[in-house]
């Protein structure tokens, strides 16, 4: 009914649309996209239509939602744009498609009238919704009972979101359970996407998705985990430090606590390094690359802008590679932005404990990508570790000394702290030992999964299932079924799972991938990373802007705003003075 009704909507706008264009044929004006190139009726219809029936399906009817019904048309309205004035029209025109600038810039009348189109669409859309919602009332549901049993997760990563969201699929009609979701931020981060965040490619909120949306029949409770009494089943949470501390009992209990970064104990590491966990990280570290960049451009001191514009990232997995290439793009695409620092005063470090970067995948592709990150200009030291960091310098494990005021620490991480405090089993690594059914060692009710869990896997004797965001989301959907199957008194199930593939973006549209064993890179690879990362984002809208993102980011510099004030160092100051 929604996209039905957003397609009548549609069709009426798009005769208005085709009026308008029969008008302006008559006038100089050019706001809707009137002209000899412009698509015929037929095709303007038939686009009308589909707009209408879109924003019918996605939008639908929210009391108030006029706003947001607008801002999702002018959204598919500059999609459309893309589509049509970019894509299709050259390409049936037996013309090059380009995507340049120049080409946007002489469409860009046509993408003012589909934002315009799609902003009437939307609010139109709306008003019928709201119209037909009063026709038909529905009655309203009458209130369940308090739920005598309560499965409570804790974490609010891709591991603990699934398994609340399989376990409101499973339970929906139930309602003698309850389920309940703690963490301490209330977005569920898309952590694939954190180096662009980081880099400026990205708007960080376009990578998060609340948990109240993404869930919205679990309680949520937006509070810090301060311990937890299995022996009581009870969870002890603070709300924040002007709250006290309150208990929440539980029948079964859900580890996804994540990982956190393990410095090992090295002298400074901590103090003087950024991590890669969290939007509060990227966004902070892209503040402080730039206000770097603004502090060097006026350094009179060349050893001391030297050491500003040298930039290491400790560990050569998929967070550092992609970090690296991200920062790496990011400087030299707005160093037009400061005249005084030449391209030959920026370095970019990379220090890897083994001899290859990337060891998770093939050989074969970890020395494409060493190969093709070092011709762009990017350093690596192999074979080596950091042994202790300083607010001026990067020391390694063989005494080699690194001038830099940037350390980004990707080289290795730990289960969350909370873990070690429960009286559980735990494997090697401190992470929550579990059977293959997902269930705590020497537990009834007590499920782990994700970063915090060391799971093995059944095909593959002696080895454990790696972390990785594919394997959460599945675990998640096991985790649900055996907890609802432990409920009923029924038998569990082992989480049995290959991997898909893996891939990684270099930067420079290029990446690396192996899917089912088939290796790919260069630009297959990078379009595979996009698509498929795409495809993922939790959410339509969230998939709307960040593709959004991507398509401005072809046309235009990343920006240099900074969100965070920092104050450029006195001798630099005075110096311009």
């Amino acid at each position: 009914m929604l996209a039905a009704a957003g397609a009548m909507v549609g069709l009426a706008a798009g005769f208005v649309v085709v009026l308008i264009q029969a008008l302006q044929g008559m006038s100089d004006m050019g706001f809707v996209g009137a002209g000899p190139d412009s698509p015929g009726v037929g095709l303007a219809l038939v686009l009308a239509v589909l707009m209408g029936a879109v924003i019918g399906a996605v939008v639908g009817y929210r009391p108030r939602g006029h706003a947001a019904a607008a801002g999702t048309g002018v959204l598919l309205g500059m999609l459309l744009w893309v589509a049509e004035s970019l894509t299709l029209l050259p390409a049936l025109t037996g013309q090059a498609v380009t995507w340049s600038l120049a080409d946007a810039n002489a469409t860009f009348p046509y993408l003012v009238g589909r934002m315009l189109y799609g902003a009437l669409t939307g609010v139109g859309t709306h008003y019928v919704l709201a119209a037909l919602a009063r026709s038909w009332p529905v009655a309203a549901k009458p209130r369940p009972r308090r739920p005598p049993r309560r499965v409570v997760v804790l974490g609010g990563g891709f591991a603990g979101v699934s398994t609340a969201q399989a376990l409101e699929h499973r339970l929906a009609r139930r309602s003698d359970v309850e389920v309940a979701l703690v963490s301490d931020s209330n977005y569920l981060l898309f952590t694939p996407m954190l180096a662009e965040v980081a880099a400026g490619a990205l708007h960080a909120r376009h990578i998060s998705a609340p948990v109240r949306a993404s869930c919205p029949h679990t309680v949520f409770h937006r509070a810090r985990v301060e311990a937890v009494d299995v022996h009581r089943q009870e969870i002890w949470l603070r709300r924040g430090d002007n709250f006290a501390a309150e208990a929440l009992r539980y029948d079964h209990l859900v580890l996804a606590l994540g990982a956190t970064a393990n410095y090992r104990g090295l002298p400074g590491v901590a103090e003087h390094s950024f991590a890669l966990k969290t939007l509060e990280d990227a966004t902070r570290l892209r503040d402080h690359v730039i206000g770097l960049l603004e502090r060097a451009d006026v350094e009179p001191d060349p050893a001391e802008q030297r050491r500003q514009l040298t930039f290491v990232v400790a560990g050569g997995g998929f967070a550092g590679a992609e970090l690296i290439a991200e920062l790496f793009d990011m400087v030299h695409d707005v160093r037009r932005y400061y005249p005084r620092i030449d391209a030959a005063q920026l370095r970019f470090v990379l220090v890897h404990s083994q001899d290859r970067i990337l060891p998770e995948l093939s050989r074969e592709l970890a020395d494409y990508s060493l190969a093709d990150l070092r011709r762009r200009g990017i350093e690596f030291v192999l074979s080596a570790r950091v042994a202790e960091a300083t607010g001026d310098e990067v020391v390694l494990g063989d005494g080699q000394r690194l001038p830099a005021r940037t350390l980004v620490w990707t080289a290795g991480n730990q289960p969350n702290p909370l873990v070690a405090a429960l009286p559980i089993a735990r494997a090697r690594n401190g992470a929550v030992a579990v059977d293959p059914n997902l269930r705590a060692q020497g537990s009834a009710n007590v499920w782990a999964l994700g970063d915090c869990a060391a799971i093995p896997d059944v095909a593959a004797q002696g080895q454990f299932h790696p972390p990785t965001a594919q394997h959460a989301l599945r675990q998640g959907k096991v985790a649900a079924d055996n907890i609802v199957a432990a409920l009923d008194g029924r038998p569990v199930k082992p989480f049995r799972f290959r991997t898909i593939g893996l891939l990684v973006a270099l930067g420079h549209q290029k990446g690396a991938a192996e899917l089912r064993g088939r290796p790919f890179s260069g630009l297959v690879a990078w379009a595979l990373w996009r698509s498929v990362y795409l495809g993922k984002l939790p959410g339509l809208e969230k998939k709307v802007r960040v593709a959004l993102d991507w398509i401005l980011d072809l046309f235009f510099t990343r920006d240099v705003v900074l969100t965070e004030s920092r104050p450029v160092p006195d001798h630099a100051e005075k110096e311009a003075v």
